[in-house]
């Protein structure tokens, strides 16, 4: 994993890795990483690793950083594809039976998306549990590719969604 620091007014603020996504002229998106002590409680000293950890919002005017709560959002599982501020990923609820797609915007409560695509179990899995959502501008629309089943399209609709093609519940796979 290749991390860099996130400088602000000359100070190192947090530690970020991957690509950042602009939102506006003012703000954008990293995700952060984070350095963990991997060490066992039998195991002398410290054991430091760099994990995957959840999305930053930054201000560059006002040097703010927040961290997003991105609904369903997992790190080890969540892949998310921005486009202007919205997020769409494929994510775990939390009772961890189901993988869900989401799509969900920066400022909005409830996410527009947040379907059932497929049973979940932490210990059998597809890895990667779904490719990464691709998006299409007119009419705005994201389709998810989750491993082993049929693509979904959902358009986005303001603060609304609809799904354009359906298929069956994971209950019924």
């Amino acid at each position: 994993m290749h991390v860099r620091p996130l400088v602000i007014d000359g100070q190192i603020r947090d530690w970020t890795t991957g690509e950042i996504h602009e939102i506006t002229g003012r703000t954008f998106v990293a995700r952060r990483a984070i350095k963990l002590n991997d060490a066992l409680p039998d195991e002398a000293g410290s054991h430091w690793i760099w994990v995957l950890g959840p999305w930053l919002l930054v201000d560059r005017v006002s040097g703010h950083v927040k961290v997003l709560r991105l609904p369903d959002f997992d790190p080890a599982v969540s892949q998310v594809v921005w486009f202007r501020d919205y997020a769409a990923y494929c994510g775990v609820n939390s009772t961890g039976k189901h993988l869900y797609a989401v799509v969900t915007q920066l400022g909005v409560r409830c996410p527009l998306v947040a379907k059932p695509i497929a049973k979940w179990t932490a210990d059998d899995h597809p890895a990667p549990a779904c490719a990464a959502a691709t998006w299409q501008r007119q009419p705005l629309q994201v389709v998810f590719h989750p491993a082993g089943g049929a693509a979904l399209t959902y358009q986005i609709y303001g603060l609304a969604s609809a799904l354009i093609e359906s298929r069956e519940s994971p209950d019924d796979q």
